[in-house]
């Protein structure tokens, strides 16, 4: 990179609000492409000739890599610069998707999937950290991750609707070639447009038995998951990803206390806020992606929708969201303390979470399911925008990358945790369902009226659990987190030394 990439510290980069627009198109391209791919995946099986056994993996590749490889980027990003690793990270996962949309086998698409996995790792914990460091005084920093947060939240949904548009009227290769023009753009306007402080890399050697254990523990972790899901949890070799699993972390976080230069500074996660915002948001996104699921099968499955239907279906959660976090959270977050903002918006999610519970197959999308998204995407909005901005603040510049990689990671396990946990208790409650009243049916109409109730009765009843793991996040934000407002001077409790002087955040 060139001398012009850093600037002094101290000064506002005069470029920050256009580098934003640039780290926003590149999360709102991570974020989409989780979700944009579920939609393609039966058309693009079907072309390549993927077995119902392997299809899994086109979403476990990409999962493995991304969640696995997540600590290692972003300390990458704090080794490298965090210009360079979103600026490498974008293109690699332009290339990766490339290679996707080419796919001529099943192989050839897990590969390209695990290679964006591999990008999205850099790319993720660097936009992220990009903003940590650009945005330090406390009403910018405010709508800068009010916006961020908003395309973290609602990018996912955003990313039903364009799935099924490419899908229905193109082809499933366009939800990987989409990214292209999304990448080089980002990647363009990064390259001439971001600068960030001088003074804020990490140049402590590389710590390698932190990258293999962290790696090879949170792989082990989120494919535990995944095969839960697939083959249930009393599997022997699920049961054996989840002990290999514990050993390899416990040996990160014992190894991580001994090395000069850690991975992952202990003092990252011991932090009382930002222990508090990791566990409360990670709980959160276990709640929202079953709930993303679940949702979408009962509109296409239960009443009927086209992709395209169901897709658009979800836009009162994305402008729920958007509200929630640009005006809601921008505003509130300079006024009261950040765990005002976030155990409320947790608790109106719930409250969207149990008018969901109650679905029915006769159940309307006026009347249920448009109330219910938008109560979810109000509180998630208000939520993920102070989490957000509290998970990077008041760490010292030069561990930015690998703090926000925790975000990141909290997120990538709590989706895998989601998936996993919800489906296994929506199919274990379809089948005592189904199993209790087929015999009851006296005709095939009857017979498929039963299996239509028994998939609504699981449904329900993973998003009762849901309505739960929301309210434990909020009760966790409300009484871990407990950093004053922004700029008010008040120190947290919990705070550790080297809070009080990184990242300034000044009010006005």
């Amino acid at each position: 990179m060139s001398e012009t990439a850093t600037k002094a510290p101290g000064v506002p980069d005069a470029n920050r609000w256009k580098a934003l627009v640039f780290i926003a198109l590149a999360q709102l391209m991570v974020v989409l492409d989780a979700t944009i791919v579920n939609i393609a995946l039966p058309s693009a099986q079907q072309d390549l000739g993927i077995s119902d056994g392997n299809r899994q993996w086109v979403v476990t590749a990409y999962a493995l890599a991304f969640g696995g490889l997540l600590l290692f980027g972003g300390r990458i990003a704090d080794l490298w610069g965090r210009k360079r690793a979103f600026v490498v990270g974008l293109v690699g996962f332009a290339a990766a998707s490339a290679l996707g949309g080419a796919a001529t086998s099943g192989a050839m698409m897990f590969g390209a999937r695990a290679l964006q996995g591999v990008f999205g790792a850099l790319l993720a914990p660097a936009a992220l950290s990009l903003l940590a460091v650009m945005f330090t005084d406390a009403r910018e920093r405010a709508k800068a991750f009010g916006i961020y947060g908003a395309i973290a939240g609602g990018g996912g949904a955003v990313g039903f609707i364009l799935g099924g548009v490419l899908t229905e009227y193109l082809d499933w290769r366009w939800t990987f070639f989409v990214n292209i023009p999304f990448a080089i753009i980002a990647a363009a306007g990064a390259y001439f447009v971001i600068r960030e402080p001088e003074g804020s890399r990490n140049r402590s050697p590389l710590d390698i038995p932190g990258v293999v254990l962290s790696t090879l523990g949170l792989v082990s972790l989120v494919y535990g998951f995944t095969r839960a899901e697939s083959d249930g949890w009393s599997d022997s070799m699920t049961i054996a990803l989840f002990v290999a699993s514990a050993v390899l972390l416990l040996a990160f976080v014992i190894t991580e206390a001994r090395v000069k230069a850690p991975l992952l500074p202990l003092r990252v996660i011991t932090d009382r806020n930002r222990g508090g915002v990791y566990l409360s948001l990670g709980l959160a996104i276990i709640a929202m992606f079953g709930t993303f699921l679940f949702l979408t099968y009962y509109l296409q499955v239960v009443k009927g929708y086209s992709p395209i239907q169901s897709g658009f279906a979800f836009l009162p959660m994305v402008a729920g969201m958007i509200t929630g976090s640009t005006q809601i959270g921008t505003r509130l977050m300079t006024r009261v303390a950040p765990r005002l903002l976030m155990g409320p918006g947790f608790l109106v999610a719930a409250a969207g979470m149990f008018l969901l519970a109650q679905l029915e197959i006769g159940s309307t999308y006026v009347s249920l399911v448009l109330p219910a998204m938008v109560l979810l995407g109000l509180g998630m909005g208000t939520a993920f925008m102070p989490a957000m901005s509290l998970a990077t603040q008041g760490v010292e510049p030069r561990d930015a990358g690998v703090a926000s990689a925790m975000v990141n990671t909290s997120q990538q396990v709590g989706g895998a945790i989601g998936t996993a946990l919800l489906n296994t208790i929506a199919a274990s409650a379809t089948t005592s369902y189904i199993t209790d009243h087929i015999a009851t049916a006296a005709n095939g109409q009857q017979r498929q009226l039963v299996q239509l109730q028994g998939m609504v009765e699981g449904y329900t009843s993973a998003i009762w659990c849901a309505v739960g793991i929301l309210v434990a996040a909020a009760a966790i934000a409300l009484t871990l987190v407990n950093a004053g407002r922004p700029g008010s001077g008040t120190a947290a409790a919990g705070a550790g030394a080297e809070d009080d002087v990184a990242v300034p955040v000044v009010a006005h």
